[in-house]
């Protein structure tokens, strides 16, 4: 049962202001983010498909993941896409006490350090889960906690590949952060959907672009 909307209702937004859920633009652009790779084959698959559409993103990148798959997360990085830092193993923040929470993402900075100069100052919660304190302490740290404005909802296996597609173009407006993810669990819905997305949205005049502060 999906209780969680496709688009963050405004009233979310503005009982947690100090996170980002879409980016105020009067372009036409959108932002792309997937969740919890990199994953062999599925992350290589979107990045060629991005590329085929001139379009960048942000990837939301799984510690344990960075260390299992090298390769392809330094692929993320050279063809320009954004990487976002998502827990060492994909924790829930409500059940985990914030000492270790904060461990977590701090051990996937040191993960994300090892291929790039800079650290990443974006994070998403996995779930979407993240305390009070967490969310301080990690905004204290300089990091932007970043949620979403619409979810595609292609890890739910009740949802078609139709359906997630649908999500994405029916919500998404300027300025939206969009969630994907490049996992196998999702894979099936994403693989269908975002090439289509990526049309839709391109024969409207809209560009794709990486999260950026």
């Amino acid at each position: 049962m999906k209780i969680t909307p496709v688009k963050t209702p405004l009233v979310a937004k503005k009982m947690f202001p100090n996170y980002v859920w879409d980016i105020p633009t009067q372009t036409k652009d959108l932002f792309l983010t997937f969740d919890d790779g990199p994953t062999p084959e599925i992350t290589e698959w979107t990045l060629d498909i991005l590329k085929e559409y001139h379009a960048k993103a942000t990837f939301f990148c799984i510690g344990a993941n960075i260390e299992k798959y090298p390769d392809i997360f330094q692929k993320i990085i050279a063809e320009g896409h954004t990487i976002g830092n998502h827990t060492q193993h994909h924790v829930k923040g409500w059940k985990t006490k914030s000492k270790a929470y904060l461990d977590e993402v701090l051990e996937t900075e040191k993960q994300i350090r090892t291929y790039q100069s800079q650290r990443s100052h974006l994070f998403r919660p996995p779930y979407g889960q993240i305390k009070p304190k967490q969310g301080k302490q990690l905004i204290d740290l300089d990091y932007k906690i970043i949620m979403w404005d619409v979810l595609s909802f292609d890890w739910q296996k009740e949802i078609s590949k139709e359906e997630c597609y649908t999500n994405v173009i029916s919500k998404s407006k300027k300025g939206s952060i969009i969630v994907f993810h490049d996992s196998v669990k999702a894979s099936k819905n994403m693989m269908y959907a975002l090439p289509k997305v990526l049309e839709y949205f391109g024969e409207g005049g809209f560009r794709f672009k990486a999260l950026s502060f």
